[in-house]
């Protein structure tokens, strides 16, 4: 056992104890049922029980997880903890089953959850903050943490979501929550030629993330992507080897999906995490870094890593390099890409989109892309139901709003959609949108004074049959996933 790596969890459950601690007095005189004289050693026993379900989570209790868990909690409880050791832990059964800790509230965390729900508070968000170091400390203390440990942190994140918003609709307050259908832009994207702003917090730009609309398994993706990425620092921070693995990425799926929104996110996450210097995202294609002469794609490709250092590249449409006769230079600039990722594996990530067939081809095309790309993220089609949300998004930077007619008419219209590949998604949900906003006006021109509501109104009448709208219009919308 590495003498220093016990010391993640004791830091974690430090933080933990310390942040949770003042929240709870505050809330002693106004919540029943908080026995003050015991608040301290409550807030350690939530802290303990976490851990024990993370060690869990794999069902291993390696040696180093159970040092960890002695010597992070054995001087603050009143048992034989300190005196044990790892083997008579395994022997009791004391960390077996505790998996299940994970997946329902504590009282402790019910109560800040009730008490939010009251008065707006976050302070169920700081006790899913620390319990989540608390989860990426334990898994800190394995070389290569297994997917299963971080996706238990996931997974409790999640339920602390549900909880969250149980509490949100039991109390009258239902709206809105992180993943539940907010607008779907992103962040503003990072200029490569100017001084990027401070890192943000990884908490926010997760939470950015979460507020797109739909994407459930993307972003869960993402989450582990992030949570290894911080298991990784924490070994670094604590001069623990690291198993470097590949940060390179493939996206694949239709147009208009949200691969460029969330590969934005993504760049300022790694960021955050010092994965880069700069985080801000460049994007190319085809036309970008394939030449029509001999010798100038090489430039091409070098011209674009460079604008992209200490960021994220983002090559759409990559799979268009594998096509062409002999001659063509898509594969010269397929065998530079293979080699600058290489050559600047600290200074930058780069992420491939495209669909998904065409994707396993262009892996295929060259012996060292499928290890350089190991990890893809499948971006599903929207549902009718979300891109309506994505209409109503779009709609409502301009103060629009659909009727209940309107609102029918137009996931009818989604639903009479042939989805193949090359279904809009996103982009279908501007170009309809910008369609029935122009056939309002028209409406509208033929009246009187249209009051303030007619003309933020959509209805019925404004949406147009289904063949009139293309859903395959290439571009960069504002605010439609990409």
């Amino acid at each position: 056992m590495s003498p220093t790596a016990p010391a993640a969890l004791d830091d974690a459950v430090s933080a933990f104890v310390a942040d949770l601690v003042p929240e709870v007095e505050a809330l002693a005189t106004s919540v029943p049922g908080i026995d003050t004289s015991r608040l301290r050693s409550d807030v350690v026993v939530d802290a303990y029980n976490l851990a024990c379900g993370f060690i869990d989570a794999d069902g291993l209790h390696t040696d180093d997880e159970l040092w960890a868990l002695i010597r992070a909690f054995g001087h603050q409880m009143k048992s034989d903890l300190a005196r044990a050791t790892p083997r008579a832990l395994r022997d009791a059964g004391l960390v077996a089953g505790r998996r299940r800790y994970l997946e329902q509230p504590s009282t402790l965390l019910d109560i800040l959850v009730r008490s939010d729900s009251r008065d707006g508070g976050g302070r169920a968000g700081v006790y899913a903050r620390r319990a989540a170091q608390i989860g990426h400390a334990i898994a800190s203390l394995d070389l290569l943490p297994s997917r299963t440990e971080l996706d238990a942190v996931e997974r409790f994140r999640a339920m602390v979501q549900r909880t969250l918003d149980a509490a949100r609709v039991e109390g009258g307050h239902a709206g809105p929550t992180p993943g539940g259908g907010a607008s779907p832009v992103a962040g503003t994207a990072v200029d490569a030629g100017t001084t990027p702003a401070p890192p943000r917090p990884l908490e926010e730009l997760l939470a950015e993330l979460d507020a797109l609309i739909g994407l459930r398994e993307v972003k869960h993706e993402v989450h582990l992507v992030a949570n290894l990425l911080r298991v990784q620092q924490i070994r670094r921070e604590r001069d623990l080897p690291v198993l470097e693995a590949s940060r390179h990425l493939i996206f694949t799926g239709n147009p208009g999906t949200g691969k460029t929104t969330v590969a934005r996110l993504l760049a300022q996450i790694y960021r955050t995490l010092g994965v880069v210097e700069r985080g801000h995202l460049v994007e190319t294609d085809r036309s970008g870094l394939v030449a029509g002469f001999v010798g100038q794609t090489a430039g091409r490709v070098v011209a674009a890593f460079d604008r992209a250092d200490e960021g994220v590249l983002l090559i759409d449409e990559a799979y268009s390099l594998t096509r062409g006769g002999e001659n063509d230079f898509g594969r010269e600039a397929i065998d530079m890409i293979v080699k600058l990722v290489e050559d600047r594996r600290d200074r930058i990530v780069v992420i491939l989109a495209g669909y998904p067939e065409e994707m396993a081809a262009l892996v295929d095309a060259n012996p060292g892309m499928r290890s350089r790309f190991s990890r893809t993220i499948h971006f599903p089609d929207y549902s009718d139901e979300e891109l309506l949300a994505i209409f109503e998004a779009i709609g409502s930077e301009g103060r629009y709003q659909l009727d209940d007619g309107g609102r029918r008419a137009v996931l009818d219209w989604f639903a009479a959609q042939h989805r193949d590949a090359g279904f809009g998604n996103g982009r279908l949900a501007r170009n309809l949108f910008e369609a029935a906003v122009a056939n309002q006006a028209t409406r509208l021109v033929a009246g009187d004074q249209p009051s303030d509501e007619e003309l933020t109104t959509l209805t019925a009448a404004d949406i147009p049959a289904p063949a009139s709208v293309s859903g395959t219009t290439r571009g960069s919308p504002r605010t439609a996933p990409a």
